[in-house]
């Protein structure tokens, strides 16, 4: 009787790990295997980041009623510092997505009614520029809402809202991003500088295992940086890629025995012809 209980008990702790695993997936709760200094690493770049936005701004600025930074910067801070390796925390993508937003945001604002769509569609334009000019950045697409709905203190900036305070709350925020990530050898910032000093390391002689999911976590945990994929995203990746090489490699197979066949045919006329 003992065993039975024992028994069902276990089953439907099983049963309850496997339903929590599905809504863990479902909800999109992540494993974030970063360290406890990492995290408050980000916390801190984040802090003197928008400080220092502040302090530029209103050294720049002087006038304390200009309007020295926009919210869309705290987004924007939480991407560079969170996850300065991200793609959409690269400085092209901060800078063009956020000038692209406030260019659509102002002329909308200048040349449209403000109605209840208007902020909507400067949103949505936003969006499909950065999408053609390879420049995702999502805080970009508040800083355009911004431009329509921030009241007269914005609306009488004009163009002039695209330099001070965006590019001007931009281009402090991606100094400090360059500066603060350098004193972090494993957050270099841009990526760029961070791949270019990334040495591979040596695999044993003649290995040849294929990766598992718990491979994943270990790379993503050694890394100890967040990265904005799963290891589920991981492993289907891994796995398209390898049907896009078998694809790849039996065009290539295809072609070469094509050029063999036409080679054969030459041969044939020319020995006839012969």
């Amino acid at each position: 009787m003992l065993a039975g209980i024992s028994s069902n008990s276990a089953s439907i702790g099983a049963r309850m790990q496997r339903f929590f695993n599905y809504l863990s997936n479902l909800l999109g709760i992540d494993k974030n295997s970063t360290s406890h200094t990492e995290k408050l690493i980000s916390v801190a770049g984040v802090l003197i980041g928008l400080i220092t936005i502040r302090e530029i701004s209103s050294w720049y600025l002087a006038d304390s009623s200009s309007l020295l930074m926009i919210a869309s910067m705290g987004a924007s801070a939480i991407l560079i510092f969170g996850m300065p390796h991200g793609a959409l925390s690269q400085p092209w993508p901060v800078m063009g997505g956020h000038l692209v937003a406030a260019t659509i945001g102002v002329t909308l604002s200048r040349f449209f009614p403000i109605d209840w769509w208007t902020p909507a569609l400067a949103v949505a334009l936003a969006m499909g520029a950065m999408h053609y000019l390879h420049c995702i950045h999502p805080p970009g697409g508040a800083t355009a809402m911004i431009a329509v709905i921030g009241g007269e203190q914005v609306h009488s900036l004009g163009y002039a809202y695209l330099f001070t305070p965006v590019l001007m709350n931009v281009v402090s925020l991606l100094l400090v991003a360059i500066l603060f990530n350098s004193l972090f050898p494993w957050r270099r910032y841009p990526v760029y500088l961070a791949l270019s000093s990334y040495t591979e390391p040596q695999l044993p002689k003649n290995f040849s295992a294929e990766p598992e999911p718990e491979d994943f976590d270990a790379a993503l945990a050694e890394l100890d940086s967040y990265r904005d994929i799963t290891t589920e995203e991981l492993t289907e990746l891994y796995q398209r890629a390898k049907y896009q090489a078998s694809l790849r490699i039996e065009e290539e197979n295809r072609k070469r025995q094509e050029e063999a066949r036409r080679k054969r045919k030459v041969n044939r006329l020319l020995k006839k012809t012969s």
